[in-house]
C-alpha cells in the first residue's frame, strides 16, 4: 500500500482526493494538511471533510509528518506548494502537483526541487485532457498557418487564476507545434477597436461562473470550415482518478520532473 498525504485537504479538490484514496485498493490515506490559520487544525480529517472519523489529524506542518507518507498530492497555491516541495526534497518524499498559477521563477524553483526527489506536475490530471492535447498538437501541425487559433476555457466562480493552467499548457503546445512564441503571440481577451487579427495570434478567452468544473476548447478557424477540439470535465473525481494514477507512477520513480505525457506514454 502506498501511503498518501493530501495538502489543502479541506478544499473541494482535497475532499474529493481523500474520498478517492479511501476507495482505492492500492493506496491508503495517512496525512492531511491545511494552512496554519485554518480553524480546524488538530481535528480529525474525516470530521473536517464530512466523512466520519479517519484517525488522521489535520496538521499545518508537513515537516512534522514526513514519516507518515510516501507521496503527497498538492492542489493548493504556488507559495504553499513550493514550501511543501522544499520539505519533500529534503526528506526524499515524492509529490504529485496539480497546483496552477506558477510564474516563471516559481516554475524554476519547483524544477530545482525535482533534482532531489520525484515530482509529477500536471496543470490538469485528467487523462482525457492530456489525450486532447496530443490531438491539438496533431491538428496544429496539420493545419499550420492556414487557420486562426483560439483557446476558450471555463471554470467555476471560485477559481482564482486566469487563464487556467490547462489553457496555458494548451497554448504552449500550440506555440511549439506552430513554431510561434507564446509570450509574444498570445492575446488574453479583447476589448475596443483592436484592428484586424494578426495571423500569428494565439487567442485566449476566459469564462468564470457557477459550478463549472472545467471546460477547454481549441478553435481552429479557417476559410469555409472550423475544427473544434473540446474537453469537458463533469466532476472533480475525474481529476482525482488521474492524480491517483500519478501517485502510482511517481511512487517508484527516480528523482526528476514528470508529467502526464510520461504516464500515458504519449
Amino acid at each position: 500500500m502506498i501511503r498518501v498525504a493530501v495538502a489543502g485537504v479541506a478544499g473541494r479538490m482535497g475532499k474529493t482526493l481523500v474520498q478517492a484514496i479511501m476507495e482505492s485498493e492500492s493506496l491508503t490515506f495517512t496525512a492531511g494538511f491545511e494552512h496554519a490559520a485554518h480553524p480546524q487544525i488538530g481535528d480529525d480529517v474525516g470530521t473536517v471533510c464530512g466523512m466520519g472519523l479517519l484517525n488522521v489529524t489535520l496538521s499545518a506542518d508537513p515537516s512534522q509528518h514526513t514519516s507518515d507518507f510516501d507521496v503527497v498530492i498538492d492542489f493548493t497555491v504556488p507559495g504553499a506548494t513550493l514550501a511543501l516541495a522544499d520539505v519533500c526534497a529534503s526528506q526524499g518524499k515524492r509529490m504529485v502537483v496539480g497546483t496552477t498559477g506558477f510564474d516563471e521563477s516559481q516554475q524554476q524553483a519547483l524544477r530545482g526541487f525535482a533534482q532531489k526527489t520525484a515530482i509529477f506536475v500536471s496543470p490538469n490530471m485528467s487523462v482525457g485532457v492530456n489525450l486532447s492535447m496530443r490531438l491539438i498538437e496533431l491538428a496544429a501541425q496539420a493545419l499550420g498557418d492556414d487557420v486562426d487559433v483560439e483557446v476558450i476555457e471555463a471554470h467555476h466562480k471560485h477559481k482564482i487564476d486566469a487563464p487556467s493552467g490547462t489553457a496555458v499548457r494548451i497554448g504552449e503546445v500550440l506555440a511549439k507545434a506552430l513554431n510561434r512564441n507564446l509570450a509574444e503571440d498570445a492575446v488574453y481577451g479583447r476589448q475596443g477597436i483592436t484592428g484586424a487579427r494578426d495571423s500569428k495570434t494565439i487567442g485566449f478567452s476566459t469564462i468564470r461562473g457557477g459550478d463549472i468544473v472545467g471546460e477547454h476548447t481549441v478553435l481552429f478557424a479557417g476559410d469555409g470550415e472550423r475544427l473544434e477540439i473540446t474537453h469537458r470535465a463533469h466532476s472533480r473525481n475525474n481529476f482525482a482518478q488521474g492524480a491517483l494514477r500519478a501517485v502510482g507512477f511517481v511512487a517508484e520513480a527516480a528523482p526528476g520532473w514528470y508529467d502526464m505525457q510520461d504516464l500515458l506514454g504519449i
